[in-house]
């Protein structure tokens, strides 16, 4: 199974983004989305599940979740905006993946067997930061994900 994760895009989805997420299973959105229109985009590719970030307060993005957890593949992926508002113990509750934006700064950290994903943002580039998203692979128990730049 292979899961597109994209963060921040803050009502810009690029057309890298639309190309990279081809052949995609599902799609995670983990907030700032900016703009609803972009979930039926990437929901044209692929089903998508997505929660709001700081930015989402208004509007028809205000009315998605704060946190999602879903099961794709047989692995518990568990979504928050913020890394720091983490409101759970992801052992304790069965999550091999924690998906988070918010920062903009991509990362990929094993902590204690759960794997914590930060796609970056693919929206506008902000804070001198790269342009990404992840692309995360599950063959039967085993979970690999990849930062995958869009821009230069």
């Amino acid at each position: 199974m292979k899961i597109g994760v994209i963060s921040d895009t803050h009502g810009l989805l690029r057309p890298e983004a639309i190309e990279t997420l081809q052949g995609c299973d599902a799609i995670l959105h983990a907030g700032d989305v900016g703009n609803f229109d972009i979930l039926g985009t990437l929901g044209e590719i692929a089903s998508v599940t997505a929660i709001r970030g700081n930015i989402d307060l208004h509007g028809a993005c205000a009315d998605l979740p704060a946190t999602e957890m879903v099961s794709l593949g047989g692995i518990t992926f568990y979504m928050l905006h913020s890394a720091r508002d983490l409101d759970l113990d992801p052992v304790a509750a069965g999550v091999r993946v924690v998906v988070s934006g918010h920062s903009h700064s991509p990362s990929i950290q094993d902590k204690q067997g759960v794997l914590f994903l930060n796609p970056g943002s693919a929206g506008p580039r902000r804070f001198g930061l790269p342009v990404t998203l992840a692309i995360v692979e599950i063959n039967a128990d085993k979970v690999r994900a990849e930062i995958v730049r869009l821009i230069e």
